[in-house]
């Protein structure tokens, strides 16, 4: 279930600031049209740090109700309990996995990481995949402790956007003898993650060009290394500009001059810059994006 490509979506607004049902519609029957194997709702790329559990929940069931694939609910926090309330109620809703990020700004020991994900995991009858991201949670979770985790029954995988190949690797080797996938969760590394053995990737580009991310991953797969090549070079630019500025602010303002929802962001979120604009802009329109 948790393979190939599976974009991590935009929260569309409003501009009364609420959530456009109508544009994240629009959104997933765009990326489903590019053969993604599954969506991501409620991730850091849908702005979920200014979401509020009832638009956590809103965007859930809405998620559940309008995607044709798998869908996948970012579930974490850095109160477990909370964590917990979250993915009880997006298994209720009848989503196929949640995606729950280590605890931020806590820096627990690896007794309170361990505790932390394994009560998510016995609250609810849902896959788990664990999400390290330290450039976000300013901890990298430790090898020993994913190796743990990899045990527990519904926790099937992790979302590693470490920036570390090498700790890819490790990771893969070491749960090796488990059912537990490894998940690119940078797109400029996804390439060779999945050479490596990695899954696929959840991905900020596949909202711009799913069907270009999918056909790399599904060539990387297949073992067609010169086509991957190929195809992660042509998109190289396009993830470089949508990280020149914190995520989602480039790729926030993509979707917007794609014409698939508002580019509105949630403070302490900014627009891009000027500068970064008319990189961003050329980029798209390169590629086939826009006119």
């Amino acid at each position: 279930m948790f393979e190939g490509v599976i974009p991590a979506l935009v929260t569309p607004f409003t501009k009364g600031n609420i959530i456009d049902t109508e544009s994240f519609r629009d959104i997933v029957s765009f990326v489903e049209e590019g053969g993604v194997s599954g969506v991501l709702a409620c991730g850091t790329t849908g702005e979920s740090a200014t979401l509020s559990i009832a638009e956590h929940k809103e965007l859930i069931d809405l998620s559940v109700d309008c995607a044709k694939v798998p869908v996948v609910a970012g579930t974490g926090s850095n109160n477990t309990i909370e964590a917990v309330e979250l993915t009880k109620y997006a298994a209720d809703a009848g989503v196929d996995g949640a995606l729950v990020i280590s605890p931020y700004y806590n820096k627990s020991n690896n007794a309170g990481l361990l505790a932390h994900f394994k009560t998510i995991a016995d609250s609810a009858d849902v896959p788990i995949i664990l999400y390290n991201v330290p450039s976000r949670t300013g901890q990298n979770i430790p090898l020993e402790v994913i190796s743990e985790l990899a045990k527990v029954d519904n926790i099937v995988g992790i979302k590693e956007a470490s920036g570390s190949v090498e700790q890819v690797s490790f990771i893969l080797e070491e749960t090796a003898d488990e059912d537990f996938v490894v998940i690119s969760g940078e797109d400029g590394l996804t390439f060779p993650i999945v050479a490596l053995g990695g899954s696929g990737v959840i991905s900020v580009v596949a909202n711009l060009v799913p069907e270009m991310m999918v056909e790399m991953v599904d060539a990387t797969r297949n073992g067609d290394i010169m086509t991957a090549r190929e195809l992660h070079f042509k998109m190289a630019s396009l993830i470089k500009v949508l990280f020149s500025e914190t995520n989602p602010i480039p790729v926030k303002r993509a979707v917007e001059l794609m014409g698939l929802g508002s580019g509105d962001m949630r403070l302490p979120l900014m627009p891009i810059s000027e500068e970064n604009e008319t990189v961003l802009t050329d980029i798209l329109r390169n590629m086939g994006c826009i006119a």
